[in-house]
């Protein structure tokens, strides 16, 4: 509108604001500007209840991981939450707690959303690429037998390892219905079974049985699928391999666990006498449990679980040579007793026959590297061979 125009309209419509500056319009167009309206008002509305949501799922994320009951959202978070804001913020905390719902049902009901989004992530995820599964049985207090799966696959060039599925295995626990559960659940989900390239499991005959166990069956259907005797569980059955002397000393010490509040003087003799064993022992089984610790985590591979044992049998080695001489320094405990010739000829006898039994139960992953390094030995001697020959080409 031309200036002439708007200066009319200003005398006949508005006489009042014709000797008004022009500061005073400019305020008038900034309260115009910030006059809510229906739109401002709804959109505003949507972001604090969008906000509360979200809130609300961040929460439910943290419970599940810390795996409390999920009455302690309306029973302990909503109302710390409403503390911080009127002791802290000094704001009202009645309009922002109801806008974050926390009850038990909606951390229940916002928990299984979370998880059904993630299996579905994961399953379609699974459906392109090769992984390697491993399977476990558990039995629940009410004697339910439960089949656990756990995948490794590598996603954006690292290696992550999740859950994939907690199945109760209904009719028995025999290798056969181990396989139709797992086949059951990747036809629901469409997954191919060929994309499984490595299976690991414990030493169970329902799992390594040779003709009804289940990775026959699994074999039947996956031709060339690596199978590997869980790396933990193996070391657990080498710190079981005791002699008889040290086998009676550790049930001593678990019968002492029942019986020292009722100051059983036979009891207490007996573990005097086995002092040496204890003190041996209780030194072996902490370096087991370092070793074990050192065998666990998403990290780790074939390479790195190689190094580990490679280097416990070093150690044990070291160990049984030193205690033959008589030096203990590398068992702190026993150290302090008066260790005997016929108690070190004992411990000598039992790391001989702990370094056979770990070597033995290990020796297809200390093979299976010796045949890749051995692999890749030939494969660089043949480039550089290769290299010498268009050297002399050239």
């Amino acid at each position: 509108m031309k200036p002439s125009k708007l200066q009319d309209h200003l005398r006949r419509c508005h006489p009042d604001k014709t000797e008004k500056d022009l500061k005073y319009f400019q305020t008038l167009k900034d309260k115009f500007q910030k006059k809510p309206t229906l739109d401002r008002m709804f959109a505003s509305t949507s972001q604090r209840n969008d906000d509360g949501l979200r809130a609300s799922y961040n929460i439910s994320l943290l419970i599940a991981k810390s795996g409390i009951p999920h009455t302690i959202g309306d029973k302990l978070i909503l109302p710390a939450v409403e503390q911080v804001l009127k002791t802290v913020l000094h704001k009202p905390a009645s309009d922002i707690i109801k806008r974050i719902p926390l009850s038990n049902n909606t951390v229940e009901r916002r928990i299984d959303e979370m998880s059904s989004d993630i299996e579905s992530f994961l399953c379609n995820y699974l459906q392109t690429t090769h992984f390697s599964i491993q399977l476990d049985k558990s039995t629940l207090p009410d004697n339910a037998a439960l089949l656990l799966a756990y995948v490794r696959f590598i996603m954006n060039q690292e290696i992550y390892e999740e859950l994939l599925f907690a199945r109760t295995l209904i009719t028995d626990t025999k290798g056969e219905s181990i396989f139709h559960v797992l086949k059951d659940y990747f036809i629901e989900k469409a997954i191919p079974l060929s994309n499984i390239i490595s299976v690991a499991t414990d030493g169970a005959p329902a799992m390594v049985g040779r003709y009804r166990g289940f990775i026959s069956y699994l074999k039947q259907n996956v031709s060339g699928v690596l199978a590997i005797h869980c790396v933990i569980h193996r070391q657990h059955l080498v710190a079981k391999n005791l002699s008889v002397r040290l086998h009676e000393s550790l049930h001593l010490v678990i019968d002492a666990n029942f019986w020292i509040p009722t100051k059983d003087k036979i009891l207490k003799e007996n573990l005097m006498k086995r002092k040496t064993d204890i003190a041996y022992l209780t030194d072996l089984f902490k370096k087991f449990n370092m070793v074990n610790l050192q065998l666990q985590g998403d990290n780790l591979n074939l390479i790195k679980t190689k190094s580990i044992l490679s280097a416990f049998l070093a150690r044990v080695k070291l160990m049984k040579q030193n205690i033959g001489r008589g030096e203990f320094s590398q068992f702190p405990n026993l150290s302090q007793t008066s260790c005997q010739g016929d108690d070190v000829s004992t411990y000598v006898q039992h790391l001989n026959a702990l370094y056979s039994d770990f070597e033995s139960r290990f020796e297809d992953i200390l093979t299976m590297l010796q045949y890749y390094n051995k692999l890749v030995s030939e494969e660089e001697s043949r480039q550089h061979y290769q290299g010498d020959f268009q050297n002399l080409k050239a």
